[in-house]
């Protein structure tokens, strides 16, 4: 299934009287190593989208590429937008489908920073039309489903790690540079854990990744994207994710 902007309208309008179901991916572009591409966020999440409409009847909006990264900005060619910015943009674009009849949204998501306000326009959204809203914070997402593949003792679910570098040599080995990949452990424990401070990430990482990068393998990420889609598609066909009634 193609995104939307691949559409002609003709089959778009066709398409509404088959799903009111819209998957939307957000991701990032930021620092993700030395190795892997900085828009590594929106890939992975362009990439679940498209392969969970292969599956079932869905539209998968257009990628919104750069999230809220300000935290990594350090990094040269990070790019960041406001929250609001990004939630009125996101929020737009949602509406526009829920004027087309979609009933169902599920952002799936591929940056840390824009989870919580995510999570706040999912509540708006439901409660301002009705709908039925989800998210899927992708990089922990996926931990659970894949216990068994992890090799690395250092953060295998870090930053552009054991994980994030899988993933992208199965998705775009032409956009990776293994022979960059690098270890790197967090640089220092804060102080007082427990009490939630703005920090440096270019304090805690000089490479930008946390984690084992030279763990990362390409047949590790494809059984990860594939386990991914089986559980998006169990949940967006579950009782849990069914499409709301509509107003009277």
């Amino acid at each position: 299934m193609v995104a939307v902007q691949y559409m002609t309208w003709v089959d778009f309008d066709a398409r509404r009287a088959e799903t009111d179901l819209v998957l939307m991916p957000l991701g990032a572009v930021e620092v993700y190593g030395p190795h892997l591409p900085m828009g590594a966020d929106g890939i992975a999440t362009t990439a679940l989208a498209e392969r969970v409409a292969e599956r079932v009847p869905a539209f998968v909006a257009p990628l919104i590429p750069v999230g809220f990264s300000e935290a990594l900005s350090e990094f040269p060619g990070t790019l960041s937008v406001r929250p609001e910015s990004l939630l009125a943009y996101t929020r737009d674009i949602a509406e526009s489908f829920i004027r087309w009849g979609s009933r169902r949204i599920l952002f799936i998501n591929g940056h840390a920073g824009n989870v919580p306000y995510l999570n706040d326009l999912a509540q708006q959204l439901e409660r301002e039309h009705g709908v039925r809203c989800a998210q899927i914070d992708w990089w922990r997402f996926i931990q659970p489903l894949v216990d068994d593949l992890v090799e690395s003792d250092l953060l295998p679910h870090g930053h552009a790690s054991e994980f994030g570098t899988s993933v992208m040599l199965h998705l775009v080995p032409e956009h990776v540079r293994p022979e960059r990949a690098v270890r790197t452990a967090p640089a220092g424990e804060p102080t007082f854990p427990d009490v939630l401070r703005p920090a440096s990430y270019r304090a805690q990482t000089a490479t930008g990744v946390l984690g084992d990068a030279t763990m990362g393998a390409r047949e590790k990420g494809a059984e990860v994207l594939r386990r991914a889609v089986e559980r998006t598609v169990e949940f967006v066909t579950s009782e849990a994710f069914r499409s709301p009634e509509r107003p009277q």
